[in-house]
């Protein structure tokens, strides 16, 4: 055991490939479906929306996929990122618990969402693709795929959604000094946005309408290819240097982690973090995985596993996932990117399998475990990962209740400098617990698609 509080991998302990948990798992995951005639999807029908080199990494069986030399250079400006020892939390909380947390708001955006969009802008580039639609909660993702378009010469059009577009405008100033346009959504710019704003002209949107538009808007021009920033395999897959640095890194500290903790949204800084664990659990290692969301969302905790559009406009494929259906709207929440109706198909066949728990936590407790974090660490978590901070703690304190020296590990996988608005609400006690609707979910979830044999 090293008494040291940081550590650090070379840059060319960069991983050289994704790790893909499908190759690993007990039982497949059932096919996403086409929308029209219900049928599995072949690679054809996804050309329309992506690169080839993504499709064929959205349904690949291999163990480790090689990473294009082209995108290690550009993760190499910010990637190996670090792991810390959470040393001053430990001794704040009075715990035998060992914390130790992987740091993502190293990156040029400030999260781990580059690490995919940097991939899916290559591939894109590869293909002679020359635009990208996008859509974006809390405005992570979108000023990741900002960042990669500028360097491989990609226009980005991004479509926020509007709660946050209002809440966070220095997120929406970061994509436009990338060079990305951001529009508001819902937006006039689209059907699927014209007709929401029918119903209800003073719509707080979501991620289901914002990625509605960007689709569409994808599918008008054969230029123009669509990019998501969580939920399908290829993203999880690319999120996967997480885990396999973290595991180099705890070796460096002489410790393996009991526990691992991360946000979940669409699941891919959960995934990114933790898949590289689930192997280890698959061959017999005794570390829980836990998945944390908002109450106000608990896609996870209270969705059922079904077959659902990832959009509220019913233009995207059928996936098997966690979801509260594609027409249930979240109430408005700091945390953006977590007000997403479904799961990652690959964190929801995890979750039934039993390879991890999922837990809810509400939005002002979560706000309160991220100022104790920052008041010892001295890092502003985003909102997100302000429920994997709340449940780093709690295992910390239960650790200490049961007298246990665990070892917990979580993803913190963003830092908060562009949500300071809500920090400012929530200090001034105008931070609220925005109320789950179970009559809501109940309605979307009669919208089920109905899938033969499912």
């Amino acid at each position: 055991m090293t008494d040291s509080t940081k550590f650090f991998l070379p840059e060319d302990r960069l991983p050289k490939a994704w790790y893909n948990l499908a190759a690993d798992l007990p039982e497949p995951l059932a096919p996403p479906l086409h929308p029209g005639t219900g049928q599995p999807l072949g690679p054809d029908d996804l050309a329309p929306l992506f690169p080839m080199g993504v499709i064929a990494q959205e349904v690949s069986l291999e163990r480790w996929i090689d990473i294009p030399e082209p995108v290690r250079e550009v993760l190499r400006l910010w990637r190996p990122s670090p792991l810390v020892r959470a040393r001053r939390l430990e001794k704040a909380l009075d715990t035998p618990a060992k914390i130790y947390f992987k740091y993502e708001g190293v990156s040029p955006a400030g999260s781990h969402k580059p690490n995919t969009a940097v991939a899916q802008a290559f591939y894109n580039k590869e293909e002679g693709v020359r635009r990208l639609t996008t859509e974006t909660g809390a405005g992570q993702w979108g000023s990741s795929l900002a960042f990669a378009g500028s360097l491989f010469g990609l226009e980005v059009e991004v479509y926020m959604v509007r709660v946050s577009y209002e809440q966070k405008p220095y997120r929406r100033a970061l994509m436009e000094t990338y060079g990305a346009t951001c529009i508001p959504s819902p937006s006039p710019n689209t059907a699927a946005g014209r007709a929401i704003l029918a119903e209800d002209p003073d719509s707080n949107g979501s991620l289901g309408i914002a990625i509605s538009e960007a689709v569409e808007l994808a599918l008008q021009r054969d230029d123009t290819h669509y990019a998501l920033g969580s939920v399908l395999n290829h993203v999880c897959l690319h999120q996967t240097v997480i885990g396999q640095e973290a595991m180099a890194q705890m070796e460096m500290a002489g410790d393996q982690p009991d526990v691992v903790i991360g946000c979940v949204g669409g699941g891919s800084n959960f995934a990114g973090l933790a898949f590289p664990y689930m192997a280890e659990k698959l061959k017999g290692a005794k570390v829980r995985c836990i998945g944390v969301e908002p109450t106000s969302c608990p896609t996870l905790t209270k969705g059922p596993c079904a077959y659902d559009y990832g959009d509220t406009g019913q233009l995207t494929p059928l996936v098997r996932m966690h979801t509260l259906g594609a027409h249930f709207m979240p109430p408005g929440s700091h945390a953006g990117g977590l007000r997403y109706h479904g799961m990652a198909p690959m964190v929801s066949h995890a979750l039934n399998l039993g390879l991890m728990e999922a837990r809810a936590y509400q939005q002002t407790e979560c706000f309160a475990a991220a100022v104790a974090f920052a008041r010892q660490e001295g890092i502003v978590p985003a909102p997100e990962s302000s429920h994997a901070v709340k449940a780093a703690i709690d295992e910390a304190m239960r650790c200490k209740q049961e007298g246990k020296a665990e070892t917990i590990l979580f993803n913190l996988s963003g830092h908060g400098h562009f949500d300071m608005q809500a920090y400012t609400s929530y200090f001034a006690g105008q931070l609220t617990d925005p109320a789950f609707d179970p009559a809501a979910l109940e309605r979307a979830l009669a919208d089920l698609p109905k899938v033969a044999g499912a």
